[in-house]
């Protein structure tokens, strides 16, 4: 599915639960590396801060995340963020870091994402273990807590 094609539809509610997944370029294994987890997590955790979002789960598999979060009302720039303005600044913020550290040019995140907006009816915490397990449907490990990169607000 091409980039216009996903974004064809898309709005951004505040307060919505999203599902976003969004995939490295040429599907590069860089989160194999701790500490280049870390700065895409780190990421997130800022995002979460500065009420961009109300982060609520995610996993960071080895060339992609899945993060499921609510849009927030406001951030610190006082104007509400859009969910394209939040990837905009999850891909930006870390590639630029993740660059740094790898000591590179050029682009660490595929242009597009895919995005769900959650219905008011859908069970939250079942879409969150979902995601959570994807390592486990991977075959990376045998018991999630095996795996270091993923987290759950009910967890």
């Amino acid at each position: 599915m091409g980039y216009d094609a996903l974004r064809k539809g898309r709005i951004s509610e505040t307060n919505r639960a999203y599902c976003v997944t969004t995939v490295t370029q040429n599907r590069e294994p860089l989160f194999d590396d701790l500490y280049v987890a870390r700065i895409v997590i780190n990421t997130m955790k800022t995002l979460h801060n500065e009420d961009y979002v109300n982060s609520l789960s995610w996993v960071l598999m080895p060339d992609h995340l899945h993060r499921l979060f609510h849009l927030g009302n406001s951030c610190s720039n006082k104007f509400e963020p859009t969910l394209s303005i939040v990837m905009k600044r999850l891909k930006s913020i870390s590639a630029q870091s993740i660059n740094q550290y790898l000591n590179r040019n050029g682009s660490v995140w595929q242009k597009a994402y895919y995005d769900r907006g959650l219905r008011d009816n859908e069970d939250i915490k079942q879409i969150a273990r979902y995601i959570v397990a994807n390592p486990l449907r991977a075959g990376l490990v045998e018991y999630i807590e095996d795996y270091s990169h993923w987290d759950a607000a009910w967890l």
